[in-house]
């Protein structure tokens, strides 16, 4: 009789971050202007607590994966009883939690209570994988002031560009043909007090990442590196910048 052996929780996380490492070679977080919002560590939309130990890094690394722009995360059940709806072949995240229970105390060991702890997987899913759910609202803010000549380089690169979150980067094209877009911050982050300097922090942040976009073969074919700080990796950012 075949037994199917568990999933080891833990080597499952350290899988996912390990990726996230090796496939974060061309990820850049630029410098602008913040405003006074939480920090983006990971939280749950029902219960509204943050998430702690492995499961900061886990949920870290699957929203850089993906390019979630929001760090607000819920199981199936939670998001359905906050109304809200999973799409339909929306991938999960694991998250772990330990599970108490008690066994007979050693009793050679004085400090042994009979408490046990075991982990368990919680599958949860990232507010931009629902629908009816609606994340905080930023301040209000104008539009940036378009650059006409910038808006035309960008709409005649045909860059894939997206919006939302706090984070910047450029995310390399994988095997499985996902990726190769810019994420931009929202623009409401871009919160200088004049509205020339908006336009400059918003573009100069988003042809920095542009730059980066032009690295694949298909384009003009430079290496990236393989992990922050190798030399291939320090020259493009040199390339961006100059």
């Amino acid at each position: 009789m075949s037994h199917t052996s568990k999933p080891d929780l833990h080597a499952q996380v350290t899988d996912l971050i390990v990726n996230a490492i090796e496939q974060g070679g061309a990820t850049v977080t630029m410098p602008w202007q913040r405003s006074g919002l939480p920090t983006m560590l990971p939280s749950n939309a029902h219960s509204k607590a943050s998430y702690n130990g492995i499961n900061i890094v886990a949920l870290w690394s699957a929203a850089m994966l993906r390019g979630y722009p929001y760090a607000v995360w819920a199981t199936y059940r939670q998001w359905a009883e906050l109304g809200a709806q999973v799409r339909k072949g929306e991938k999960a995240s694991s998250v772990i939690f330990y599970k108490e229970y008690s066994v007979d105390a050693d009793a050679n060991d004085t400090d042994d209570n009979g408490m046990r702890r075991v982990a368990r997987a919680s599958s949860v899913f990232n507010v931009a994988q629902v629908d009816g759910f609606a994340p905080a609202e930023l301040p209000e803010l104008p539009a940036i002031t378009r650059i006409a000549n910038a808006e035309a380089l960008i709409a005649a690169s045909r860059a894939e560009i997206r919006h939302g979150g706090d984070m910047a980067f450029y995310r390399t094209r994988t095997s499985d043909g996902s990726g190769d877009f810019i994420q931009m911050p929202d623009e409401r982050r871009f919160q200088a007090n004049e509205d020339a300097q908006r336009s400059e922090d918003y573009y100069s942040v988003l042809l920095h990442e542009m730059t980066h976009w032009t690295s694949p073969s298909d384009r003009c074919d430079r290496q990236l590196g393989k992990r922050f700080g190798d030399a291939a990796y320090a020259m493009e950012e040199l390339i961006a910048l100059s």
